[in-house]
């Protein structure tokens, strides 16, 4: 391994000797992860079947094993990823370092403990594992990358080389091609240059995004990036949403995030929609002539949204809604809803459910809800301030009869599944780019702060934190980008974009958390952007799923 007392051996034999180790550990590995799926699932079953009173009894084995199955995954896509690298030149030293400190942390943590959450270790002797279950894990292999991967020399020589690349669009070789780094260099410089030097400001006002970033985004295409093209869209990929998605959150969350409804809103036409349907919309999301907003979430329901009550009957050839949503972004300012409501009043679950594509009126400063049957409120947050967050009660509220998404009722749960993997693997990207936001934050200040007559950076454990903020962005990076590949290639992937969510999401809150420390207090004071990123990165364990909710649904994708 590099900077592990081998340094005599050419670069080609460390490299080798790397990859050998890493290769090495994937069989004990996945192993492990068999004979832990099958105590789990005897734990929860009940005369053969997984029971799912049982699953919510032995929550937290069921969410352990999603977390280790998670951080199995995350060691693969980075062997992948550096293999893909070596064999195309492209393999850096750097990209050396953050393979062999990340495959050797995580190796150590499966060992002794994955932090789920920072209070919530989990053992593998929660899953049912006994220590002698552990002992496959202890070949020559993982001995040799948990005792000395993860080592001081390593970390310090990659913060020196981060240093002397302070500046690029990553830390590391990300492994995209060609096109797609273009696209990231284009929105990089956007971000760069109309979004970081306002974001601050419209966070400390709680101001809404400027229409005019708005339309610029839907001049370079944003809300149509992945419609095809006969619908007026540029027919890209999901990698370059998860791209230009990473790069506008590195910005600020909030700009990162406008495309979100709009991919939501697009992804459920495409899949569930009529033909007119989708030529009438379509075309107009793309363009930014209409903004979409997704309206699910009701006060009482949160995650379960099959227990919505929020009801919409028939009003001769068209609807009437009537009930309340809550934590709807942007609603003021959208001309559309995608509204979920029960059109079936003798259900209680699921299956009475119906998508609409509510039409409403365009909201002003003095009046966000002038249309009728409808009204609403701002919740006021910590953070993700720039679309605004609303509460929504809706009284006889009119939706035509050709709005009824599909034409047939009863699809909206459905149909809404449907857009969870791309949504999953957007909310990813912009954890991604929100913990790279804190990285670069936290690094320049430990440049520019001196203490003792040096800079902070300097200092070992401020410069550990920064290496390890490097690592761990690059392997939620490899999986969120292994996630995208799977959805672009038409493989199902909901446990790899849940994946890529439940590891992006704490990853981006550690970046944050470990970036305002290195502030010290004056990342307490509001005036430091870093306060904002912190707020901001919070919220990314909690919509599009909880990170309890993420882990439940791995969970029972595992165990069948």
């Amino acid at each position: 391994m590099p900077h592990d007392g081998q340094d005599m051996q050419s670069p080609a034999a460390v490299i080798d000797g790397l990859f050998g180790l890493v290769s090495g550990a994937i069989a004990p590995l996945d192993a492990l992860l068999a004979s832990a799926t099958e105590r789990v699932r005897a734990k929860v079953s009940v005369a053969g079947k997984v029971s799912a009173a049982k699953l919510e009894e032995e929550q937290r084995a069921a969410h352990g094993l999603a977390w280790l199955a998670t951080y199995v995954e995350a060691i693969r896509q980075m062997q992948v990823w550096a293999e893909r690298l070596s064999s195309e030149g492209r393999f850096t030293e750097m990209d050396a370092l953050l393979l062999q400190i990340g495959v050797g942390e995580y190796l150590w943590q499966i060992w002794g403990g994955i932090p789920m959450t920072q209070g919530e270790i989990l053992r593998l002797q929660d899953i049912g594992l006994s220590q002698e279950d552990q002992m496959p894990l202890a070949t020559p292999e993982i001995m040799a990358l948990t005792q000395g991967a993860n080592s001081a020399a390593a970390r310090a020589r990659l913060v020196a080389l981060m240093r002397e690349n302070h500046g690029r669009a990553t830390f590391g070789t990300t492994g995209l091609e060609d096109e797609l780094e273009m696209i990231r260099d284009q929105f990089r410089r956007f971000a760069d240059e109309r979004v970081a030097p306002d974001a601050h400001g419209w966070h400390l006002r709680d101001e809404l995004i400027p229409m005019e970033i708005i339309e610029e985004l839907a001049e370079m295409g944003v809300f149509g990036l992945t419609i095809p093209e006969e619908f007026g869209g540029l027919g890209l990929s999901k990698a370059s949403m998860v791209v230009v998605s990473e790069e506008l959150s590195r910005g600020y969350i909030g700009v990162g995030s406008l495309g979100t409804r709009s991919e939501i809103a697009a992804e459920l036409i495409l899949c569930g929609g009529t033909q007119a349907q989708k030529e009438h919309w379509l075309p107009k999301i793309s363009s930014g002539e209409i903004l979409p907003t997704a309206v699910f979430t009701e006060p009482n329901t949160g995650s379960d949204l099959g227990a919505l009550r929020t009801r919409a009957v028939t009003d001769g050839a068209d609807w009437a809604v009537t009930g309340n949503k809550t934590w709807i972004t942007h609603a003021a300012r959208t001309h559309v809803m995608t509204l979920l409501a029960r059109t079936d009043p003798e259900t209680s679950d699921y299956r009475g459910l119906s998508m609409f594509l509510a039409e409403k009126t365009l909201g002003t400063d003095a009046e966000p809800f002038p249309t009728p049957g409808m009204t609403g409120g701002e919740i006021e947050v910590l953070g993700y301030r720039g679309m605004k967050e609303y509460e929504l009660a809706f009284d006889g509220f009119k939706v035509s009869g050709e709005n009824l998404l599909g034409g047939e009722t009863g699809q909206g749960f459905k149909q809404l599944m449907q857009t969870f993997e791309s949504a999953r693997i957007q909310t990813a990207a912009r954890a991604i780019g929100v913990a790279q936001n804190a990285l670069e934050v936290g690094m320049q200040y430990a440049e520019d702060r001196k203490q003792f007559g040096k800079p902070l950076i300097a200092f070992p454990r401020v410069a550990d934190k920064l290496a390890m903020m490097a690592v761990e962005i690059m392997i939620a990076r490899q999986l969120t980008y292994f996630s995208a590949w799977q959805k672009d290639h038409d493989k199902r992937c909901d446990v790899e974009a849940g994946m890529a969510k439940l590891l992006g999401a704490r990853v981006a809150w550690a970046a944050a958390d470990n970036a305002l420390q290195i502030h010290g207090g004056n990342g307490f004071a509001l005036e430091y952007q870093i306060s904002r990123i912190l707020c901001d990165a919070r919220i990314l364990n909690i919509f599009e799923g909880a990170g309890e909710i993420q882990a439940q649904v791995i969970a029972r994708r595992l165990l069948g």
